[in-house]
């Protein structure tokens, strides 16, 4: 018996598979004893290390929560910024003038080979050149300027490679019955296009959560991760036990939008697929009238 993607294992081949699976397993117990061990020693799973996390609200509102909410809004700003710029200079890159295409390249190449943190840093030095703000609020600026002019160039991809993954068709249609290149990306293409990207968009606001640590590392910006010194100062000295409890709400943060963003991909499918045949048209979708062109619009209908 065969596979489509490899032979049927043997009694030999299946014997090696599972003396590596044992390694592999006490290869990993042996791990996880070492670090255990050590961190032991150290007595850094002392009850008393971990014990303010679980016994008292303090450590919570005064440090995690405040560092959680700047994480959360500077991530937000990047995103309902860098989103759009993202899409118009997408579109702009499939744009047919060349006035238009190559300095959309242009620009998209330069953000996206620049690393987040350089952004930041030149941001926050113009600001506080440039400009009036406050020494308190500067590094949220900079921190969502940095994370804006580095996402919406990979957005930028992320929306053109999206729009070139649809069929030549629905673009050949939309010509065929008089739509114009706007009315054509605008009411056909992105929003097929949209399911295509979801996924990719999730994974770019994942990375825009994790970087706003690149801003309190560099600029004092009280976000999440900033607040494990002094918080590990006040307790002490249970580094580990506040770098754990960070990384798990990373975690959770981070599971939630991708299990949304996976919902609503696939309540988009099933909202497409569940609208039945309109009038106008045989079972198989396609108009009746002969010689015209079937196009699929956002609601799944031809027209």
């Amino acid at each position: 018996m065969t596979s489509v993607l490899y032979d049927a294992q043997g009694p030999r081949a299946k014997q090696r598979n599972i003396l590596y699976t044992v390694l592999f397993v006490l290869c990993a117990a042996a791990v996880v004893w070492w670090v255990y061990s050590g961190l032991a020693e150290k007595h850094q799973l002392d009850w008393i290390k971990w014990k303010p996390f679980f016994t008292s609200s303090q450590p919570w509102q005064t440090y995690i929560w405040p560092g959680l909410q700047n994480t959360l809004k500077a991530a937000f700003f990047a995103l309902i910024i860098a989103l759009p710029l993202g899409a118009l200079f997408g579109i702009g890159r499939l744009s047919d003038h060349r006035w238009v295409r190559v300095p959309s390249g242009v620009v998209v190449e330069f953000f996206r080979a620049v690393p987040v943190l350089i952004l930041m840093i030149v941001a926050n030095e113009a600001y506080a050149e440039y400009t009036d703000i406050s020494t308190e609020t500067r590094p949220l600026y900079a921190v969502v300027t940095g994370l804006v002019l580095y996402n919406f160039s990979v957005l930028a991809e992320i929306v053109r490679a999206g729009i070139h993954s649809l069929p030549k068709g629905q673009t050949d249609a939309a010509k065929a019955i008089g739509m114009r290149k706007g009315q054509t990306m605008v009411f056909v293409l992105l929003p097929q296009a949209v399911t295509v990207m979801l996924p990719a968009i999730v994974s770019q606001l994942v990375v825009i959560v994790k970087d706003t640590a690149l801003g309190g590392a560099m600029m004092t910006f009280p976000e999440l991760l900033s607040s494990v010194r002094p918080m590990a100062a006040n307790y002490g000295a249970n580094t580990i036990a506040c770098f754990t409890i960070v990384a798990l709400i990373y975690l959770v943060v981070n599971f939630a939008l991708t299990s949304f963003a996976s919902w609503l991909e696939r309540w988009l499918r099933r909202n497409r697929k569940s609208k039945g045949s309109p009038a106008g048209t045989v079972p198989g979708g396609a108009p009746k009238t002969i010689g015209t062109p079937a196009l699929v619009v956002d609601d799944g209908r031809a027209v």
